[in-house]
């Protein structure tokens, strides 16, 4: 499932506001991380989970984490942070980062490379939102 895919998953419900916030904070997640997306990715690894990391920044299909793992690698306290925002609990902040996270840092990394550095997460980010959205109106 393309990260498109998932974004239109999100916002197509009731709740699109929440989801698009969700969006955005998760973008902010890894942009924030310390060492930025590089760093984001070596915490995934620092975890066991190498493998998932690099199928998410390379051209193949992209290995699922579970909400658990994902809260291991960005810490609980960016999961609370990021719950008590959206106001959801923690697991379920967890399963939806879970969800989202592989498909955002393959788009992030197109053609398995990692953006320049200087790169601006949020604006990349922010065009996919926006090619969605697009794409959405004109159906």
């Amino acid at each position: 499932m393309s990260l498109l895919d998932l974004v239109g998953q999100f916002l197509g419900g009731g709740q699109q506001g929440n989801n698009a916030a969700l969006l955005s904070t998760v973008l902010q997640m890894v942009n924030n991380h310390p060492g930025g997306l590089p760093g984001l990715v070596s915490s995934f690894e620092q975890q066991g989970l190498g493998g998932a990391v690099s199928s998410w920044v390379g051209t193949g299909a992209n290995e699922p984490v579970a909400p658990q793992q994902v809260q291991n690698a960005v810490g609980a306290g960016q999961i609370q942070d990021i719950a008590a925002k959206l106001g959801i609990s923690n697991d379920e902040a967890s399963a939806k980062i879970a969800q989202l996270l592989p498909g955002i840092i393959d788009h992030l990394t197109p053609n398995g490379q990692m953006p320049a550095s200087g790169s601006n997460i949020l604006e990349m980010g922010e065009g996919l939102l926006k090619d969605f959205m697009k794409s959405k109106d004109q159906q």
